[in-house]
């Protein structure tokens, strides 16, 4: 079997941006790794249903500023901002000696995002619904709001079968190898009855050609556009002969001198 490599970390550095991004020498990094870890599950267990997609973090000196992208942001918020300045208290608690600052993003389209599609199939799961009818309804939902191609994969106990297996379903282009292709990648997990159901989702959202992004659409359309151009410069010019033709005969320009069926 091969190994999959993480869509997100294959295109890092290319098209894709880190989650964190922060320095530190050899004795500060651990400390940070752990600090990271820490912020991003307290704010999963406090704000996790407002479907977080994701949390950015950056630091310069003793300051810490942390992003979250949500589908909801007024639950993050809260009525007068009481839950965001509670969640900020209890961050600069458990991170001693940093000043942190919190900020809420809103997801303009959380139908095509790769993590909030495969929260919203796992919670689904858990409320007991079929899992290819999940999966085929946010496939739907993806590819009718813009996506160029998407893909959902369950595994586990499906519909509590005895034998644990792994079934997926794909409409569209999902080009996992062509690494200017923009791939939104999200997992999630499914605490059922008969054990935990993993869920993947990729998404394709286009490519990404030097700083614009290009649509699969367009890209297939020029190059349609072009074959057809090229076939048209390499067409040859069909040539007639015979009488009439502006041209020889066959008889007269020697191609064939054999007499006519019928005739001696």
């Amino acid at each position: 079997m091969g190994n999959k490599v993480n869509p997100l970390g294959f295109r890092l550095g290319i098209i894709k941006e880190p989650s964190a991004r922060w320095y530190a020498n050899f004795k500060d990094y651990p400390r940070y790794l752990a600090e990271d870890g820490l912020i991003r599950e307290l704010i999963q267990k406090e704000v996790g249903h407002s479907g977080i997609e994701r949390i950015s973090i950056e630091r310069a000196a003793q300051s810490i500023s942390v992003t979250v992208r949500t589908a909801k942001p007024g639950v993050v918020i809260g009525r007068g901002g009481e839950t965001i300045k509670a969640l900020r208290s209890q961050l600069e608690k458990s991170i001693s000696g940093s000043n942190i600052s919190l900020n809420v993003q809103e997801v303009p389209n959380p139908n095509i995002s790769g993590q909030l599609i495969a929260v919203k199939v796992a919670e689904q799961l858990e409320r007991r619904f079929q899992f290819r009818r999940a999966m085929q309804q946010a496939i739907q939902r993806a590819m009718e709001s813009g996506a160029q191609g998407c893909k959902i994969r369950c595994s586990g106990r499906l519909n509590g079968a005895e034998q644990a297996r792994a079934e997926h379903f794909s409409d569209g282009r999902v080009p996992l190898q062509t690494i200017r292709a923009d791939i939104d990648y999200g997992t999630a997990e499914a605490a059922t009855q008969y054990g935990k159901i993993g869920v993947k989702a990729w998404v394709f959202h286009g490519e990404v050609v030097g700083d614009k992004q290009r649509s699969a659409a367009t890209i297939s359309s020029k190059s349609r556009e072009d074959v057809k151009k090229n076939k048209r410069r390499r067409r040859p010019q069909r040539r007639r002969s015979g009488p009439g033709a502006g041209g020889q005969s066959r008889a007269a320009s020697g191609g064939n001198n054999r007499p006519p069926r019928g005739k001696s």
